[in-house]
């Protein structure tokens, strides 16, 4: 019998202090570091799922909701939302906390598609994942929707 894990196995919260280098001549966040901390946190949690190498395969579109400042906390937060045979999508959520208040700001989420792969670069199976919240349930089952609009693009 496969081994089973929740989304909760595999979650991960990053903070980052978004420094002088990581901002434009607007004093917000390059768009690309966010990316690279989402891109990151989301390889952590697929490897915790399958316990092995994995390869980032895709993004779904993101949209930034809010500026990310200088000075500003980011937390990335990050958990296996579905899983195919090889292939595992991961929720990506940021938000940004004001350093002095701990006001804390949505700014934006996304789904990175990572594929498990062997030893030889070869995809790998993974193992199933059972959500046990409705939260976990209601990103689980809004996951196989985005999975059949990607195929069907893919496919088109």
């Amino acid at each position: 019998m496969a081994i089973r894990r929740r989304p909760s196995d595999s979650a991960v919260e990053a903070t980052h202090l978004v420094l002088p280098p990581d901002t434009n001549t607007h004093g917000t966040a390059f768009g690309g570091r966010i990316l690279q901390w989402m891109d990151i946190a989301a390889g952590i949690a697929a490897n915790r799922h399958c316990g092995g190498p994995v390869v980032t395969a895709a993004v779904d579109d993101l949209h930034f909701a809010r500026p990310i400042r200088m000075g500003d906390v980011v937390i990335v937060r990050a958990s296996v939302n579905h899983t195919g045979h090889s292939s595992m999508e991961v929720g990506v959520r940021v938000e940004r906390e004001e350093a002095n208040t701990r006001h804390r700001e949505h700014c934006l989420s996304g789904y990175f598609i990572f594929v498990a792969v062997d030893d030889n670069r070869n995809p790998a199976t993974v193992p199933p994942v059972t959500p046990a919240t409705a939260d976990e349930k209601r990103r689980f089952k809004n996951a196989i929707r985005r999975r059949e609009r990607r195929l069907a693009q893919r496919s088109a």
